[in-house]
Protein backbone atom coordinates (compact mmCIF):
# COMPACT_ATOMS: atom_id res chain seq x y z
CA UNK A 1 0.00 0.00 0.00
CA UNK A 2 2.88 2.39 0.73
CA UNK A 3 4.10 2.07 -2.85
CA UNK A 4 0.68 3.05 -4.13
CA UNK A 5 0.56 6.13 -1.91
CA UNK A 6 4.16 7.08 -2.66
CA UNK A 7 3.55 6.84 -6.38
CA UNK A 8 0.36 8.89 -6.16
CA UNK A 9 2.19 11.56 -4.16
CA UNK A 10 5.01 11.63 -6.72
CA UNK A 11 2.44 12.33 -9.46
CA UNK A 12 0.51 15.09 -7.72
CA UNK A 13 3.72 16.91 -6.85
CA UNK A 14 4.35 17.42 -10.58
CA UNK A 15 2.44 20.40 -11.97
CA UNK A 16 0.14 19.36 -14.80
CA UNK A 17 -2.66 21.83 -15.33
CA UNK A 18 -4.36 21.45 -18.72
CA UNK A 19 -1.98 21.96 -21.68
CA UNK A 20 1.03 21.62 -19.36
CA UNK A 21 1.21 17.86 -18.73
CA UNK A 22 4.55 17.07 -20.37
CA UNK A 23 6.62 16.51 -17.22
CA UNK A 24 4.17 14.15 -15.57
CA UNK A 25 3.53 12.34 -18.87
CA UNK A 26 7.25 11.79 -19.39
CA UNK A 27 7.59 10.34 -15.89
CA UNK A 28 4.65 8.01 -16.43
CA UNK A 29 5.98 6.96 -19.84
CA UNK A 30 9.35 6.09 -18.33
CA UNK A 31 7.71 4.09 -15.53
CA UNK A 32 5.51 2.16 -17.95
CA UNK A 33 8.47 1.40 -20.19
CA UNK A 34 10.37 -0.02 -17.21
CA UNK A 35 7.36 -2.25 -16.57
CA UNK A 36 7.72 -3.69 -20.08
CA UNK A 37 5.08 -1.73 -21.96
CA UNK A 38 5.46 -0.35 -25.45
CA UNK A 39 4.84 3.38 -24.96
CA UNK A 40 3.95 5.89 -27.65
CA UNK A 41 2.55 9.42 -27.78
CA UNK A 42 0.19 10.68 -30.45
CA UNK A 43 0.18 14.22 -31.83
CA UNK A 44 -3.04 15.45 -30.23
CA UNK A 45 -1.18 18.40 -28.71
CA UNK A 46 -0.70 19.86 -32.17
CA UNK A 47 -4.44 20.51 -32.17
CA UNK A 48 -4.91 21.30 -28.47
CA UNK A 49 -1.95 23.71 -28.20
CA UNK A 50 -0.60 21.66 -25.30
CA UNK A 51 2.97 20.52 -24.75
CA UNK A 52 2.51 16.73 -25.03
CA UNK A 53 0.20 14.26 -26.73
CA UNK A 54 -1.94 11.42 -25.41
CA UNK A 55 0.05 8.56 -23.90
CA UNK A 56 -0.71 5.03 -25.09
CA UNK A 57 1.01 2.06 -23.44
CA UNK A 58 0.59 -1.51 -24.68
CA UNK A 59 1.10 -4.53 -22.43
CA UNK A 60 1.16 -7.63 -24.62
CA UNK A 61 -0.22 -10.01 -22.01
CA UNK A 62 -0.15 -13.78 -22.43
CA UNK A 63 -3.66 -14.49 -23.64
CA UNK A 64 -4.74 -14.17 -27.27
CA UNK A 65 -7.51 -11.63 -26.88
CA UNK A 66 -8.47 -8.08 -27.86
CA UNK A 67 -6.83 -5.67 -25.38
CA UNK A 68 -8.66 -4.22 -22.40
CA UNK A 69 -8.54 -0.41 -22.30
CA UNK A 70 -7.75 1.31 -19.00
CA UNK A 71 -7.96 5.08 -19.13
CA UNK A 72 -7.39 8.16 -16.99
CA UNK A 73 -6.32 11.74 -17.74
CA UNK A 74 -3.07 13.51 -16.89
CA UNK A 75 -4.29 17.09 -16.50
CA UNK A 76 -5.71 18.78 -13.43
CA UNK A 77 -7.79 21.88 -12.90
CA UNK A 78 -6.41 24.96 -11.23
CA UNK A 79 -5.19 26.02 -8.79
CA UNK A 80 -2.91 23.07 -9.48
CA UNK A 81 0.65 24.41 -9.26
CA UNK A 82 2.92 23.71 -6.32
CA UNK A 83 0.62 21.08 -4.81
CA UNK A 84 1.63 20.16 -1.25
CA UNK A 85 -0.07 16.90 -0.29
CA UNK A 86 -0.86 16.27 3.38
CA UNK A 87 -1.47 12.81 4.87
CA UNK A 88 -3.39 12.66 8.13
CA UNK A 89 -5.48 9.90 9.67
CA UNK A 90 -5.52 7.87 6.47
CA UNK A 91 -6.66 10.80 4.34
CA UNK A 92 -4.66 12.55 1.62
CA UNK A 93 -5.50 16.21 1.06
CA UNK A 94 -3.54 19.45 0.56
CA UNK A 95 -2.49 22.46 2.61
CA UNK A 96 -5.62 24.18 1.29
CA UNK A 97 -3.95 26.40 -1.30
CA UNK A 98 -4.47 24.10 -4.31
CA UNK A 99 -6.47 21.17 -5.56
CA UNK A 100 -5.04 17.73 -4.80
CA UNK A 101 -5.08 16.30 -8.30
CA UNK A 102 -6.66 12.96 -7.37
CA UNK A 103 -8.80 13.90 -10.36
CA UNK A 104 -7.35 12.08 -12.15
CA UNK A 105 -3.94 11.03 -10.81
CA UNK A 106 -5.58 8.60 -8.41
CA UNK A 107 -6.81 6.73 -11.49
CA UNK A 108 -3.34 6.78 -13.03
CA UNK A 109 -1.72 5.43 -9.85
CA UNK A 110 -4.37 2.73 -9.43
CA UNK A 111 -4.01 1.47 -13.00
CA UNK A 112 -0.21 1.32 -12.83
CA UNK A 113 -0.13 -0.26 -9.37
CA UNK A 114 -2.70 -2.89 -10.38
CA UNK A 115 -0.59 -3.99 -13.35
CA UNK A 116 2.58 -3.99 -11.23
CA UNK A 117 1.01 -6.29 -8.67
CA UNK A 118 -0.30 -8.69 -11.29
CA UNK A 119 3.17 -8.85 -12.82
CA UNK A 120 4.67 -9.57 -9.41
CA UNK A 121 2.11 -12.35 -8.90
CA UNK A 122 3.04 -13.81 -12.27
CA UNK A 123 -0.60 -13.63 -13.33
CA UNK A 124 -1.14 -14.30 -17.04
CA UNK A 125 -3.53 -11.59 -18.13
CA UNK A 126 -5.00 -10.51 -21.45
CA UNK A 127 -3.38 -7.66 -23.42
CA UNK A 128 -3.93 -4.24 -21.85
CA UNK A 129 -3.94 -0.84 -23.49
CA UNK A 130 -3.34 1.99 -21.06
CA UNK A 131 -4.48 5.40 -22.28
CA UNK A 132 -3.72 8.60 -20.41
CA UNK A 133 -5.36 11.52 -22.18
CA UNK A 134 -4.47 15.20 -22.10
CA UNK A 135 -6.62 18.30 -21.52
CA UNK A 136 -9.68 16.39 -20.37
CA UNK A 137 -10.65 19.14 -17.95
CA UNK A 138 -11.00 21.83 -20.63
CA UNK A 139 -13.35 20.09 -23.03
CA UNK A 140 -12.17 16.47 -23.41
CA UNK A 141 -9.63 17.74 -25.93
CA UNK A 142 -7.28 14.78 -25.70
CA UNK A 143 -10.04 12.27 -26.41
CA UNK A 144 -11.45 14.43 -29.21
CA UNK A 145 -8.06 14.61 -30.92
CA UNK A 146 -6.86 11.10 -30.11
CA UNK A 147 -5.33 9.07 -32.93
CA UNK A 148 -7.88 6.27 -32.83
CA UNK A 149 -5.87 4.19 -35.27
CA UNK A 150 -3.60 3.45 -32.29
CA UNK A 151 -6.43 2.03 -30.20
CA UNK A 152 -6.88 -1.70 -30.65
CA UNK A 153 -9.18 -2.20 -27.65
CA UNK A 154 -12.95 -2.30 -28.04
CA UNK A 155 -13.99 -2.17 -24.39
CA UNK A 156 -12.50 -0.92 -21.18
CA UNK A 157 -12.87 1.45 -18.26
CA UNK A 158 -12.21 5.11 -17.55
CA UNK A 159 -11.18 5.72 -13.95
CA UNK A 160 -12.62 9.18 -13.43
CA UNK A 161 -15.45 9.26 -10.90
CA UNK A 162 -16.04 9.53 -7.17
CA UNK A 163 -17.04 6.70 -4.87
CA UNK A 164 -15.81 3.12 -4.67
CA UNK A 165 -17.74 0.49 -6.58
CA UNK A 166 -19.61 3.00 -8.76
CA UNK A 167 -20.01 2.16 -12.44
CA UNK A 168 -21.32 4.98 -14.61
CA UNK A 169 -23.00 3.76 -17.77
CA UNK A 170 -24.86 6.90 -18.84
CA UNK A 171 -23.79 10.53 -19.14
CA UNK A 172 -25.54 13.41 -20.93
CA UNK A 173 -24.98 15.20 -24.19
CA UNK A 174 -23.73 18.77 -23.90
CA UNK A 175 -24.48 21.88 -25.94
CA UNK A 176 -22.39 24.99 -25.35
CA UNK A 177 -24.02 28.26 -26.39
CA UNK A 178 -22.61 31.74 -26.91
CA UNK A 179 -24.96 34.70 -27.31
CA UNK A 180 -24.13 38.29 -28.20
CA UNK A 181 -26.75 40.93 -27.44
CA UNK A 182 -26.18 44.12 -29.45
CA UNK A 183 -27.66 47.43 -28.39
CA UNK A 184 -26.62 51.03 -29.07
CA UNK A 185 -23.80 52.90 -27.35
CA UNK A 186 -24.36 56.45 -26.07
CA UNK A 187 -23.11 58.79 -23.36
CA UNK A 188 -24.75 57.69 -20.13
CA UNK A 189 -25.17 61.22 -18.84
CA UNK A 190 -25.41 63.39 -21.93
CA UNK A 191 -27.72 61.37 -24.16
CA UNK A 192 -28.89 58.14 -22.51
CA UNK A 193 -32.12 58.24 -24.52
CA UNK A 194 -30.05 57.59 -27.66
CA UNK A 195 -28.69 54.32 -26.33
CA UNK A 196 -29.87 50.75 -25.83
CA UNK A 197 -28.20 49.07 -22.87
CA UNK A 198 -27.17 45.59 -24.03
CA UNK A 199 -26.58 44.48 -20.44
CA UNK A 200 -30.13 45.49 -19.50
CA UNK A 201 -31.52 43.57 -22.48
CA UNK A 202 -29.48 40.51 -21.51
CA UNK A 203 -30.58 40.82 -17.91
CA UNK A 204 -34.25 40.84 -18.86
CA UNK A 205 -33.76 37.76 -21.01
CA UNK A 206 -31.87 35.97 -18.25
CA UNK A 207 -34.70 36.71 -15.85
CA UNK A 208 -37.09 34.76 -18.08
CA UNK A 209 -34.93 31.62 -18.23
CA UNK A 210 -35.27 28.51 -16.12
CA UNK A 211 -31.77 27.46 -15.15
CA UNK A 212 -30.33 24.69 -13.01
CA UNK A 213 -32.27 21.43 -12.86
CA UNK A 214 -34.83 21.44 -15.67
CA UNK A 215 -35.98 17.88 -15.10
CA UNK A 216 -34.52 14.55 -13.97
CA UNK A 217 -32.29 14.28 -17.04
CA UNK A 218 -31.74 17.88 -18.17
CA UNK A 219 -29.82 20.87 -16.76
CA UNK A 220 -29.00 24.37 -18.00
CA UNK A 221 -26.53 26.99 -16.85
CA UNK A 222 -25.27 30.46 -17.73
CA UNK A 223 -21.67 30.61 -16.61
CA UNK A 224 -20.17 33.75 -18.11
CA UNK A 225 -21.38 37.29 -18.78
CA UNK A 226 -19.25 40.13 -20.15
CA UNK A 227 -20.28 43.57 -21.26
CA UNK A 228 -19.50 47.25 -21.23
CA UNK A 229 -16.43 49.42 -21.61
CA UNK A 230 -16.81 52.14 -18.97
CA UNK A 231 -19.32 53.42 -16.41
CA UNK A 232 -20.15 56.46 -18.54
CA UNK A 233 -20.91 54.54 -21.74
CA UNK A 234 -24.17 52.74 -22.32
CA UNK A 235 -22.90 49.28 -23.34
CA UNK A 236 -23.37 48.31 -26.94
CA UNK A 237 -22.66 44.59 -26.46
CA UNK A 238 -23.14 41.91 -23.87
CA UNK A 239 -21.65 38.43 -24.22
CA UNK A 240 -23.32 35.45 -22.53
CA UNK A 241 -22.14 31.84 -22.55
CA UNK A 242 -23.54 28.73 -20.97
CA UNK A 243 -24.49 25.13 -21.47
CA UNK A 244 -27.37 22.68 -21.66
CA UNK A 245 -26.99 19.01 -20.76
CA UNK A 246 -29.49 16.23 -21.26
CA UNK A 247 -29.70 12.48 -21.60
CA UNK A 248 -32.48 13.10 -24.14
CA UNK A 249 -31.47 14.67 -27.46
CA UNK A 250 -34.93 16.13 -28.08
CA UNK A 251 -34.91 17.88 -24.71
CA UNK A 252 -31.35 19.06 -25.30
CA UNK A 253 -32.32 20.86 -28.48
CA UNK A 254 -35.63 22.14 -27.08
CA UNK A 255 -34.04 23.79 -24.04
CA UNK A 256 -31.15 25.19 -26.09
CA UNK A 257 -33.50 26.65 -28.70
CA UNK A 258 -35.72 28.15 -26.01
CA UNK A 259 -32.77 30.02 -24.50
CA UNK A 260 -31.77 31.45 -27.88
CA UNK A 261 -35.38 32.35 -28.73
CA UNK A 262 -35.85 34.13 -25.40
CA UNK A 263 -32.89 36.42 -26.05
CA UNK A 264 -34.11 37.14 -29.57
CA UNK A 265 -37.63 37.99 -28.42
CA UNK A 266 -36.48 40.27 -25.60
CA UNK A 267 -33.97 42.07 -27.81
CA UNK A 268 -36.64 42.68 -30.46
CA UNK A 269 -38.62 44.83 -28.00
CA UNK A 270 -35.86 47.40 -27.64
CA UNK A 271 -35.43 50.27 -30.08
CA UNK A 272 -34.59 53.99 -30.05
CA UNK A 273 -35.56 56.69 -32.54
CA UNK A 274 -33.80 60.01 -33.14
CA UNK A 275 -32.84 62.17 -36.14
CA UNK A 276 -35.23 60.12 -38.30
CA UNK A 277 -33.22 57.00 -37.54
CA UNK A 278 -34.38 53.82 -35.84
CA UNK A 279 -31.93 51.62 -33.99
CA UNK A 280 -33.03 48.15 -32.85
CA UNK A 281 -31.36 45.75 -30.47
CA UNK A 282 -30.74 42.21 -31.66
CA UNK A 283 -29.33 38.93 -30.44
CA UNK A 284 -27.13 36.42 -32.26
CA UNK A 285 -26.15 32.96 -31.09
CA UNK A 286 -23.67 30.19 -31.78
CA UNK A 287 -24.23 26.64 -30.50
CA UNK A 288 -21.56 23.95 -30.33
CA UNK A 289 -22.34 20.28 -29.71
CA UNK A 290 -19.51 19.59 -27.28
CA UNK A 291 -20.08 15.87 -26.90
CA UNK A 292 -22.79 13.26 -27.35
CA UNK A 293 -24.40 11.16 -24.66
CA UNK A 294 -22.85 8.04 -23.18
CA UNK A 295 -25.39 5.22 -23.25
CA UNK A 296 -24.11 1.79 -22.26
CA UNK A 297 -26.57 -1.01 -21.58
CA UNK A 298 -26.06 -2.37 -18.07
CA UNK A 299 -26.32 -5.85 -19.59
CA UNK A 300 -23.11 -5.33 -21.57
CA UNK A 301 -20.49 -7.94 -20.72
CA UNK A 302 -17.93 -5.29 -19.73
CA UNK A 303 -20.36 -3.91 -17.12
CA UNK A 304 -20.97 -7.39 -15.74
CA UNK A 305 -17.20 -7.90 -15.50
CA UNK A 306 -16.86 -4.79 -13.35
CA UNK A 307 -19.75 -5.89 -11.13
CA UNK A 308 -18.35 -9.38 -10.63
CA UNK A 309 -14.85 -8.05 -9.98
CA UNK A 310 -16.20 -5.73 -7.28
CA UNK A 311 -18.08 -8.55 -5.55
CA UNK A 312 -14.94 -10.71 -5.67
CA UNK A 313 -13.30 -8.33 -3.20
CA UNK A 314 -16.32 -7.56 -1.07
CA UNK A 315 -17.48 -4.35 -2.74
CA UNK A 316 -21.14 -4.03 -3.66
CA UNK A 317 -21.19 -2.44 -7.14
CA UNK A 318 -23.58 0.39 -7.93
CA UNK A 319 -24.56 1.40 -11.44
CA UNK A 320 -25.11 5.15 -11.74
CA UNK A 321 -26.29 7.70 -14.27
CA UNK A 322 -23.86 10.60 -14.36
CA UNK A 323 -24.54 14.28 -14.84
CA UNK A 324 -21.13 15.28 -16.18
CA UNK A 325 -19.13 14.43 -19.26
CA UNK A 326 -15.86 12.55 -19.58
CA UNK A 327 -13.57 11.00 -22.14
CA UNK A 328 -15.94 8.02 -22.15
CA UNK A 329 -18.54 10.14 -23.97
CA UNK A 330 -16.10 10.75 -26.81
CA UNK A 331 -14.95 7.13 -26.85
CA UNK A 332 -18.58 6.04 -27.21
CA UNK A 333 -18.93 8.20 -30.33
CA UNK A 334 -15.98 6.24 -31.76
CA UNK A 335 -17.54 2.86 -31.01
CA UNK A 336 -15.67 2.09 -27.78
CA UNK A 337 -17.68 0.73 -24.84
CA UNK A 338 -15.99 2.31 -21.83
CA UNK A 339 -17.96 2.68 -18.58
CA UNK A 340 -16.59 5.07 -15.96
CA UNK A 341 -15.63 3.73 -12.53
CA UNK A 342 -14.96 5.50 -9.26
CA UNK A 343 -11.48 6.04 -7.86
CA UNK A 344 -12.51 7.24 -4.41
CA UNK A 345 -11.75 10.92 -5.01
CA UNK A 346 -13.82 13.48 -3.10
CA UNK A 347 -14.62 17.22 -3.39
CA UNK A 348 -12.82 17.48 -6.72
CA UNK A 349 -12.32 20.82 -8.47
CA UNK A 350 -11.89 22.48 -5.08
CA UNK A 351 -9.12 23.12 -2.57
CA UNK A 352 -10.93 20.68 -0.25
CA UNK A 353 -10.21 17.78 -2.61
CA UNK A 354 -9.18 14.59 -0.81
CA UNK A 355 -8.99 10.83 -1.07
CA UNK A 356 -8.84 8.07 1.54
CA UNK A 357 -5.86 5.75 1.37
CA UNK A 358 -8.16 2.77 2.05
CA UNK A 359 -10.32 3.75 -0.91
CA UNK A 360 -7.29 4.04 -3.18
CA UNK A 361 -6.29 0.56 -2.14
CA UNK A 362 -9.78 -0.89 -2.68
CA UNK A 363 -9.99 0.51 -6.20
CA UNK A 364 -6.51 -0.80 -7.02
CA UNK A 365 -7.67 -4.27 -5.99
CA UNK A 366 -10.84 -3.75 -8.02
CA UNK A 367 -8.83 -2.94 -11.14
CA UNK A 368 -6.75 -6.08 -10.56
CA UNK A 369 -9.92 -8.15 -10.36
CA UNK A 370 -11.35 -6.47 -13.46
CA UNK A 371 -8.24 -7.47 -15.41
CA UNK A 372 -8.51 -11.04 -14.09
CA UNK A 373 -12.21 -11.30 -14.92
CA UNK A 374 -11.65 -9.90 -18.40
CA UNK A 375 -8.82 -12.36 -18.95
CA UNK A 376 -11.07 -15.26 -17.99
CA UNK A 377 -14.06 -14.43 -20.19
Amino acid sequence: MNRLVDYFISLVEIDSESKGEKKVAEKIANDLSEMGAEVIFDNAHHSTQGNVGNLIANFKGKINKTPLLLCAHTDTVGPGKGIKPVIKDGLISTDGSTVLGSDDKAGIAQIIEAIRRLDEEGYEYAPIQVLFTISEEIGLLGAKNLDYSLIKAEVGFALDWNGVGTIVTHAPSLNVFEIIVTGKEAHSGGSPEKGINAIQVAGEALGKLKLGRIDFETTANVGNIKGGLAHNIIPKECFISGEVRSHDEVKLEKVTNNIIKTFEEVAAKYEVKFDSNVFKAHSSAHVLKDFAALKIDKKEEIVKIAEQAARNIGIEPKIEVGGGGSDANVFFEHGLIVPIIGTGMNDVHSTNENIKIDDMEKVTQWVMEIIKEYSKK
